[in-house]
């Protein structure tokens, strides 16, 4: 009886990838076990033309040589590739396409893991986060022991393959027809064990220790930027490489200067007379004090922006401005000549029209009121 095409049986495309491959015999397997079809003869052979058909397809030289001869170019009987000398045990080619859900397939080692990434949380001043700043921190961390190298094992040992995983890592468990990995209980899914542990570490590998190191901080950094060192975490296991440090930034609050972005804002006090007539402020920046002309007649809230007085970007360079907010501050503890000087000058601003002239706010404020309760009562 000639054979039905293995594409065919698992029900795949020519162009079907391993992964989709694997999918279908799953699906095929589940169906057509033994265990599930009682001894059904007929469906036996089909559940043996469904293994042979995965076992040609995700092996890359069978595959090539059926994709060229047909059957013929994998019958050993005829000289073909074969299947060396028999077909393969259900429960390892199933562990296989299980293998990816469970944890692993099989054959494959276990890996050391990488060592943590740690976290170190920096407190700068406004000024040192604006200009950068080399500094130093001390971080407490597992570094690989100096007596083994990272081995574990005592100086003239080694660590040996794990009698019960043999090196792999996992175990398979095998309840019915299904297989699983699991990591293996002797050697905690490293695939080696020590017998004679290093005295320093105890077989660990890593011992705690606190390093001091060097951090350059860019200039314009801001609170929530983050510098990486890699390879300065914790170390791995087993000689694994080290997990990265990362130096959180936290920019302290400033008395004068409040950022946001690339700008700084601060609040300048302006004297009542200087509001109305004029003059020159003396306003801080982080360079110095710089000089502000203020127009006569200026009120309180006005924005000035001073160009180029903010933070440098970390990222693009560009820089940002200073926006200046001036608060006119009303006099107090004036004396009583002082009280009569603001009445007569009062008196003279004049009543009705004449005070609108002087106090447009004021009495723009008072007509709104008026027309809000006028609406009102009609």
């Amino acid at each position: 009886m000639s054979k039905r095409d293995y594409y065919e049986v698992l029900g795949v495309d020519k162009s079907a990838g391993e992964r989709e491959i694997k999918k279908a015999y799953k699906k095929l397997a589940m169906k057509y076990h033994p265990d599930r079809t009682q001894g059904d003869k007929d469906l036996e052979v089909k559940f043996k033309e469904i293994q042979e058909a995965y076992e040609v397809l995700t092996n890359d030289q069978k595959r090539a040589a059926y994709d060229q001869y047909g059957h013929a170019g994998v019958d050993p009987n005829r000289g073909g590739a074969g299947f060396g000398g028999g077909s393969a045990d259900f429960g390892d080619i199933f562990g296989d396409v299980f293998g990816d859900i469970f944890g692993g397939g099989r054959g494959r080692q276990s890996r050391a893991r990488q060592g943590a990434d740690l976290r170190y949380n920096l407190e700068m001043s406004l000024e040192e986060a604006v200009r950068g700043k080399d500094v130093e921190i001390r971080v407490p961390t597992l570094v690989a022991c100096d007596g083994c190298h990272g081995s574990g094992a005592k100086k003239g040992s080694s660590p040996k393959t794990c009698p019960t995983c043999h090196g792999q890592g996992q175990v398979q468990m095998r309840q019915g027809f299904f297989a699983v990995q699991q990591t293996c209980p002797t050697c905690s899914g490293r695939g080696k064990i020590i017998s004679d542990p290093c005295n320093e570490c105890h077989g660990q590998g890593r011992t705690e220790q606190t390093k001091t190191l060097s951090v350059k901080v860019p200039a314009g950094v801001d609170t929530g930027d983050r510098i990486r060192l890699s390879g300065e975490g914790e170390a791995g296991e087993n000689g694994a490489p080290a997990g990265d440090l990362y130096v959180q930034v936290h920019v302290r609050d400033h008395d004068i200067f409040t950022r946001d972005g690339n700008n700084l804002y601060c609040e300048v006090p302006l004297s009542f007379t200087t509001a109305a007539l004029g003059g020159e402020l003396q306003v801080p920046t982080l360079d110095g004090k710089v000089k502000l002309k203020v127009n006569p007649e200026t009120q309180t809230g006005r924005m000035f922006r001073l160009r180029g007085k903010g933070v440098k970007s970390v990222r693009s360079g560009a820089v940002g401005d200073l926006m200046c907010k001036v608060v006119v501050e009303t006099p107090v503890n004036l004396s009583s000549k002082q009280k009569d000087l603001l009445r007569e000058l009062d008196e003279s601003m004049g009543k009705g029209t004449d005070a609108a002239k002087h106090r447009p706010k004021e009495q723009g404020f008072f007509d709104g009121v008026k027309k809000f309760f006028d609406d009102l009562t009609n």
